[in-house]
């Protein structure tokens, strides 16, 4: 018989972080353990994840403000740790796993002061704030990427390339081909910017389809997420180009739209760049350059190396530069689906998996608890002994 075994995923209330962490809670239940999430706020507001699990919010002090922030930010953080305390006292967790972001602090605080067994998972290409205050003191660290910026030294031996757990939805387009494209097919391109879209993605995209070939744009359909403050000026702009446009500020079946793309424009954080890579999507990735650490440059820069994608600086993100991209890309069928095949070569289908392995393997055996013992095989379960 295996022994249910209890794992708590802490992570902030970003896709960047809730996306991986639903991916791992799905295939821990999926072998038959029990998942806990703590979030944030943010987090336990996002539609479609973590319907199955627990959720406990729990305050995220932000290092931020001055003085003043500081202090703040130090009785969020004590408070969660109690409320984490407290939750491990009765969930009894054989690890905690955290996903970076503020809420994930206290959860592995609390389990460190319980000596629970913790590990990390970091999503991009560079370690994130939280990640690096807690990389010296966790039993693991699971990266995206194989190379990771600002992992310390000391911990490297700790650390295991596992890849960037997608959802199903985006899995499942993997065993799809490639959309056929011919010479005179209509062109599918699909432009997000993140959960909130992207202002300069509405003012630069339109601007250099507009510059296409016109036997090129007249083949051209959109479908476009926006913030609501721009939305009316980019569909006005579309209609006078006469190319046909799918506008909204969010895509809730941003799967079915990928899989329908030949071609991205977007952001590049973590989630976008495992998705891509997954699905087997080129793109025309746009970094984020206020993003800490410009970590989505270094997100970016392998899957634009190994031809799958090209980058461009959002200071050279011009009309005339992204008509040019565009061309290089587009007008070839040959070279489109080669950048989908490069794209696709570095995608990690198994990274759920990879990461459910890893967590099982650092995570203690209920047996090793006997008060887990005791609650869970001595004291009878409705519906029976777990299985």
């Amino acid at each position: 018989m295996s022994m249910v075994r209890h794992y708590v995923l802490a992570a902030g209330g970003t896709g960047g972080h809730m996306m991986p962490a639903h991916a791992l809670a799905e295939e821990l239940m999926t072998r038959g353990h029990r998942v806990a999430l703590i979030t944030d706020d943010r987090g336990a507001r996002i539609p479609g994840l973590f319907e199955k699990v627990q959720v406990h919010v729990l305050p995220a002090g932000r290092l931020a403000g001055g003085p003043a922030g500081w202090v703040r930010a130090v009785r969020a953080i004590l408070t969660g740790r109690s409320m984490a305390l407290r939750l491990y006292e009765t969930f009894r967790p054989s690890a905690v796993i955290g996903f970076g972001g503020y809420p994930a602090f206290p959860a592995l605080l609390a389990a460190r002061r319980n000596r629970i067994p913790t590990l990390i998972h970091e999503q991009n290409a560079v370690l994130g704030r939280v990640n690096r205050l807690v990389a010296a003191r966790v039993d693991a660290i699971a990266t995206s990427y194989p190379n990771v910026e600002r992992l310390p030294a000391a911990a490297k031996e700790r650390a295991e390339f596992v890849g960037n757990p997608v959802r199903d939805e985006v899995l499942a387009l993997r065993e799809q081909p490639f959309p056929p494209l011919g010479p005179d097919g209509i062109f599918r391109l699909l432009v997000t910017g993140g959960s909130q879209g992207a202002s300069v993605l509405s003012e630069v995209v339109p601007e250099g389809l507009a510059l296409l070939p016109e036997h090129f744009r007249r083949r051209l359909q959109v479908t476009q997420q926006c913030r609501a403050e721009d939305i009316d000026e980019v569909r006005e702009r579309y209609a006078g180009l006469g190319i046909p446009a799918d506008l909204a500020t969010y895509l809730p079946d941003m799967p079915d739209r990928l899989a329908w793309a030949h071609l991205v424009i977007g952001r590049a954080g973590a989630s976008t760049i495992a998705e891509l890579t997954v699905a087997g999507r080129p793109a025309i990735l746009i970094p984020l350059p206020t993003a800490t650490d410009d970590h989505q440059t270094a997100n970016a820069r392998e899957m634009a190396r190994a031809g799958g994608a090209r980058m461009i600086a959002q200071t050279r993100f011009t009309p005339i530069e992204l008509a040019k991209q565009m061309q290089k890309l587009a007008l070839d069928p040959d070279a489109l689906a080669n950048a989908a095949a490069r794209a696709r070569a570095l995608g990690k289908p198994d990274a759920a998996r990879a990461l459910a392995d890893l967590v099982e393997r650092v995570g203690r055996h209920p047996g090793a608890d006997p008060q887990f013992v005791r609650d869970n095989i001595l004291t009878p379960m409705p519906g029976g002994v777990p299985a």
